[in-house]
């Protein structure tokens, strides 16, 4: 199960997280006065830059046009390019140009809100564009999809997966507490917190305890399996 985390603004704890077995480490690549935890390109590179040869690097964009999305991959230079602004921006022929100019090796991966059985189509849709898929939850009030700490219909995110032809990870107020559920219920290639492993009361600070519990419900849950 591939364990993704987000966002992180530091190198140091970005590190740390690694070394506890996060195979993705996710940060806010762009400053969009949008989101919380937003890095210039120059922050967002340098935890790229300093991840361990296996670890993920997973730059979350906010912007909407391709060319601003191309600029953010040449300067922060990521293994996996996030799109999660809402679908109406970046839609299905964007996500079809960007992934054809990208370079060869980054892999594009796009947010979908989770919310009726409307979203298996759309699911699929943005499947024929992307390399993997990000189900998430969407809020009134909140930019963009997810970052709120709220679950959706996991139901509707099984019919996604098993519909689609590309790896899905899992998002939506997933914590220690209800992870193994999740994983049991959806059978997602992986799973992936923010608020949840954020300290208390922050937006923007991760708590490296917090994702030492979330890493170890995984984990615990697949050697009993």
């Amino acid at each position: 199960m591939i364990i993704q985390i987000y966002a992180f603004t530091d190198v140091k704890t970005a590190l740390e997280a690694a070394q506890l077995g996060v195979d993705h480490i996710g940060f806010v690549a762009g400053k969009y006065d949008e989101v919380p935890a937003e890095l210039s390109f120059e922050g967002a590179h340098e935890i790229a830059a300093s991840l361990p040869e296996k670890t993920t690097s997973v730059a979350l964009t906010m912007a909407t046009e391709v060319d601003e999305i191309l600029r953010m991959v040449d300067k922060v230079r990521p293994h996996i390019v996030h799109v999660s602004s809402d679908l109406d921006l970046v839609d299905v022929e964007k996500m079809r140009e960007l992934r054809g100019r990208l370079d060869k090796g980054i892999r594009l991966m796009k947010a979908i809100p989770v919310e009726d059985e409307k979203s298996v189509a759309v699911a699929q849709r943005y499947a024929e564009v992307s390399d993997l898929l990000l189900l998430d939850t969407k809020r009134t009030g909140f930019p963009g999809v997810g970052a709120t700490g709220f679950t959706h219909d996991w139901n509707v995110s099984l019919r996604i997966v098993q519909s689609v032809k590309i790896p899905v990870i899992l998002a939506g107020g997933l914590t220690p507490a209800n992870v193994r559920p999740a994983i049991e219920k959806v059978h997602p290639w992986g799973v992936d917190s923010n608020t949840s492993t954020n300290v208390p009361g922050s937006n923007t600070d991760k708590d490296i305890d917090l994702i030492a519990d979330f890493v170890k419900a995984i984990r615990s849950g697949e050697t009993e399996a």
